[in-house]
């Protein structure tokens, strides 16, 4: 077996399957605080970043300005993502039922190494040398066009973002608008040197740039015998997809090709049409700071001499599954890819994604790339953040990612002392420790000293069916959401660590009781930021017990963790 298949990944919420290593774009080549460095030094990119964020941040705020019940709205989709994280088991099977229906065939990937086998055999049992693409974030995490490659098969990137960044071989940087770190005179030179046919006399105005790239897009629309897509959401009552955008790209690969793959996330589906409703109001609004999306594109598996004949959906785990199982971190699964929080990062703002090593950067990425990999992989995220709270005011299905980050960082510090060599035996420590060992250690010196740390966790089992799709194991939605699960609500408590003493009153993963609220400040009072006169990170940490409405399946493997504290 490769690396973290079939077996927990040392860091994940009771060592649960995570994202595997060797593959795919989760994990930080550098620790937070040496890449950040690295990127402060840019000046042309604070310059870029600061001009692009804070003109995202005047339309969001005029938008959502206009609505009295964005508080309401807000809380909607927070209810919505959490009864459907409660519930995902039974919504994956509805889901995979409807889309079957339709003529849809759905294949279950546990993670990037199986989704990105499953997706490269689909492309080769059409003959296909050549794929466009649209919504790549998803298949960026798990690196599939470098799988693509290396089978011959050559991915085009359609969205304009995505495109600069392949032609410029470079990394995406922000969620929304993977260039953002590109001024208009980066990309024209960019397009000068990789575009075929280009006018020479391109400038950089919008419009040349979009004409340009318009071009030279078409005629692979015209040509492409198969797209892969990402899904914004997932309708289970009707097998329904949705894609939300802005250029028009999507509709052209959504409707043209004669085959159309779709990897999407577990946690994207929803579980009626009516909650859809919700978040298409939501989205464009904090994401791009319009009142509606230009383009909508929704599908519901075949319909004959009208779009794709052959549709197929790969629903991905890579370590959702261990975040899911984290009464805390599953927060993490309900965001909806807008990027707010990145907008109004002042850590974002000033050294930009690439500073995170993931796919995701910012504020969620700090809490759902660690989770996706485990802990010590991604060791130094959590604490990529000064803890302001300006994240959670703008994140449109309110996640409490300040409380979250506390969270993460408490679980760091765990599992440093969990794998601190005996007394006496430190000399015979491996001199080449792991980089994200060396992190894990950097970033947690902020602490104050802890004592030992005891955990002690159920293992939650999946079952595996063999399938009749190749040689790739189909694994039932029990491997990716505890199919055995009674997922009702109940009175269950689930003991979790909970942030220092000094913010008395609360506890981590607090469900928002109240849409008033001052900034950075929660509505039972406590704040986010740290007390002037802390002694240190982890001063004082105590256990809480979570109450029902966190959603934590009643028969759940829930970790008992005992933090004493020196």
């Amino acid at each position: 077996m490769s690396p973290g298949r079939g077996r927990g990944r040392p860091g994940t919420f009771a060592e649960m399957p995570g994202a595997p290593r060797g593959v795919g774009h989760l994990r930080e080549e550098d620790p937070f605080p040496i890449a950040a460095r690295r990127t402060l030094g840019d000046a042309q990119l604070r310059r870029n970043l600061a001009k692009a964020t804070g003109t995202i941040r005047a339309k969001r705020a005029a938008v959502v300005g206009e609505l009295r019940d964005w508080e309401e709205l807000r809380e909607a989709g927070r209810e919505i993502k959490a009864h459907t994280m409660a519930h995902l088991d039974g919504y994956l099977r509805q889901l995979e039922e409807q889309v079957t229906v339709r003529g849809g065939q759905v294949h279950w990937a546990r993670d990037a190494i199986e989704a990105n086998t499953i997706v490269t055999r689909l492309v080769h049992q059409t003959g296909a040398s050549e794929v466009v693409k649209v919504k790549s974030m998803l298949t960026d995490e798990i690196g599939l066009n470098d799988a693509l490659a290396a089978t011959g098969v050559t991915a085009h990137e359609t969205d304009l973002a995505e495109l600069i960044i392949q032609l410029g071989r470079d990394r995406p940087s922000h969620i929304l608008v993977p260039a953002i770190h590109r001024n208009r005179a980066q990309i024209r030179e960019i397009f000068l040197r990789e575009m075929d046919g280009v006018d020479p006399r391109l400038t950089d105005a919008p419009a040349d740039l979009t004409a340009a790239a318009r071009a030279y897009l078409r005629k692979r629309f015209l040509s492409a015998k198969v797209a892969i897509s990402g899904a914004n959401f997932a309708i289970a009552e009707t097998g329904t997809l949705a894609v939300v955008e802005s250029e028009g790209n999507g509709r052209m690969c959504l409707t043209l090709p004669e085959t159309l793959i779709t990897v999407m996330g577990i946690e994207k589906v929803v579980p009626a049409w009516a909650d859809l409703e919700v978040f298409l109001q939501l989205l464009p609004r904090s994401a791009t700071g319009e009142r509606m999306n230009p383009y909508t594109s929704i599908w519901s598996g075949v319909r004959p001499g009208d779009g794709p004949q052959q549709v197929h959906l790969v629903l991905l785990d890579n370590g959702r599954t261990a975040a899911l199982a984290d009464p805390v971190g599953r927060q993490a699964l309900h965001c909806i890819r807008c990027s707010a929080c990145l907008n109004v990062c002042p850590v974002y703002e000033r050294v930009g994604g690439h500073a995170y090593g993931s796919v995701y950067p910012g504020p969620i990425g700090a809490v759902l790339s660690p989770q996706l990999t485990g802990i010590g992989d991604n060791a130094s995220l959590p604490f990529a953040s000064t803890l302001c709270g300006a994240c959670y005011e703008v994140c449109p299905v309110a996640i409490d990612i300040p409380s979250m980050l506390v969270h993460l960082r408490a679980r760091v510090v765990e599992q440093r002392h969990l794998h601190r060599p005996a007394a006496g035996a430190q000399a015979a420590e491996p001199a080449g420790r792991s980089a994200a060992a060396e992190a894990a250690g950097r970033s947690a010196a902020a602490g104050a000293s802890v004592g030992a740390a005891t955990a002690r966790s159920g293992a939650g089992a999946g079952t595996a069916e063999s399938g009749s799709e190749g040689s790739v194991t189909r694994h039932s939605p029990s491997v990716v959401a505890a199919r055995s699960r009674n997922c009702a609500p109940s009175t269950t408590h689930a003991t979790s660590v909970s942030a220092p003493v000094q913010r008395s009153g609360g506890h981590i993963g607090r469900s928002n009781p109240s849409s008033r609220r001052r900034k950075g400040v929660r509505p039972d009072g406590t704040g986010y930021g740290m007390p002037k006169r802390s002694v240190g990170l982890y001063a004082g940490v105590r256990t809480t017990a979570m109450p029902s409405s966190t959603l934590v399946p009643a028969s759940a493997p829930i970790a008992d963790v005992t933090i004493e504290t020196s």
